[in-house]
């Protein structure tokens, strides 16, 4: 399933430097797809620590499940993931798939099937032949390499036009450490953890502990902040992988998140973490623009942040944007809606940055050429004041074009 690549994709991919204690491989498995990659192997040093955010879906993948039963052990030897194949809603025999599919890789690792990861993406419903994975996965231990980040990020990708990579460089104490992440996603993408698969990795010494707390607090305005259709994948995977191997060139080992020396490694993975999800939302299915909601001056953030959903969900309002209408009307349709504290004749709108709407009723100076010219912009932002208070929230989507229904509509055929 090959789509044209987005236009509102990156123009410049950032180059994936190494980091010490991974090895990546990826081969073409005929899970679904032909002749493209399909399986993805990370070989992690041992002493690697992890951390994960799943799907809050009351329906999750048999990964999902597998992943949530091992992380309190806190360790991670390896991590596989396949696209083409969700197995969710998949039943006994999901189950045993991911079992199967850890039991080949740590005999390939020669580790315990307790220290591999899954992740899969892609059609949900069908069984997964995890028998697929049997030789191949022993060929990827022995052939991966520390240099084969674009290559992994291609090999997760669904209907994504795209491959999804970000990178970053700082010090805890005097040492340099690297954090690289990778993300796939493009339909079936609201918050309630992250996108559909996101893997990071770095070299910093961070216990597992640590590393959870950094993460929860990481996805809430970056992954949790975005949505392309509204709904919640039965497989949103977040892992974070930490080798440790910084240590040997000095690194101090980290215990506890709120640790001082941790300062400019929790921006850089805030910074990682949002670029990661800024490139899902403009790689929403179909999207030709990228929409960013700023919603202020309501009752607090929790608040500012359903209205943002409620904009941001409206299949009104992203049609409207499809067709560079500043349809403002369907804005305050959707703040009316959200069930937050508003009144309607506070309220103020604003089109990339020009006033559409003042205290409830049009803006006097309200030029309705001037705001049909911004609306050609690839990036549209909507501004809202509720006027009740200080909470202030942001979150990103994309328009909802008749390329996403074609998408969406031959999807399994």
């Amino acid at each position: 399933m090959s789509h044209a690549v987005s236009p509102l994709a990156p123009t410049d991919v950032p180059e994936m430097p190494e980091i010490a204690g991974v090895k990546l491989a990826t081969a073409e498995a005929g899970i679904r797809y032909k002749n493209r990659t399909d399986v993805l192997l990370a070989v992690l040093e041992a002493g690697t620590t992890v951390a994960g955010v799943f799907t809050r879906s009351k329906c999750p993948s048999a990964p999902v499940e597998w992943c949530r039963a091992k992380l309190s052990r806190g360790k991670a030897r390896a991590l596989v993931v396949n696209s083409g194949n969700a197995n969710a809603f998949t039943g006994k025999t999901g189950k045993q798939a991911t079992a199967l599919t850890a039991q080949i890789a740590a005999k390939a690792l020669a580790c315990s099937p307790n220290e591999v990861y899954l992740a899969s993406t892609g059609v949900i419903g069908e069984p997964l032949d995890a028998t697929k994975f049997d030789g191949v996965l022993a060929t990827l231990a022995w052939a991966a390499t520390p240099t084969g980040w674009m290559g992994a990020a291609r090999a997760i990708m669904t209907t994504d036009t795209f491959p999804k990579v970000a990178t970053a460089r700082i010090k805890i104490g005097k040492t340099e450490v690297t954090i690289n992440g990778m993300a796939k996603g493009a339909g079936m993408i609201a918050p309630d953890m992250a996108t559909m698969l996101s893997f990071v990795f770095t070299d910093a010494p961070i216990s597992a502990g640590a590393l959870q707390s950094l993460l929860k607090a990481g996805v809430e305005d970056t992954f949790n902040a975005v949505t392309i259709d509204g709904d919640t994948s039965t497989s949103d995977t977040l892992l974070a992988f930490a080798t440790g191997a910084a240590a040997a060139r000095g690194a101090p080992k980290i215990s506890r998140a709120g640790d001082p020396r941790l300062k400019a490694f929790t921006k850089a993975l805030h910074d990682v973490l949002a670029d990661l999800s800024e490139q899902v939302a403009r790689d929403g299915e179909g999207a030709r623009k990228l929409v960013e909601i700023i919603v202020e001056g309501a009752v607090s953030k929790q608040s500012a942040r359903r209205i943002a959903m409620s904009v941001a969900n409206s299949p009104l309002v992203k049609t409207a944007i499809a067709g560079e209408d500043a349809n403002w009307g369907r804005v305050v349709m959707a703040v009316g809606k959200a069930g937050e504290p508003a009144d309607r004749d506070r309220l103020s709108i604003a089109f990339n940055g020009i006033q559409v709407a003042k205290n409830g009723a049009r803006d006097p100076s309200y030029d309705e050429a001037q705001v049909s010219d911004a609306m050609k912009n690839p990036k549209i932002q909507i501004k809202i004041g509720i006027g009740l208070g200080k909470g202030r929230d942001r979150v990103l989507t994309c328009d909802l074009t008749k390329e996403y229904v074609a998408i969406n509509g031959d999807y399994r055929s």
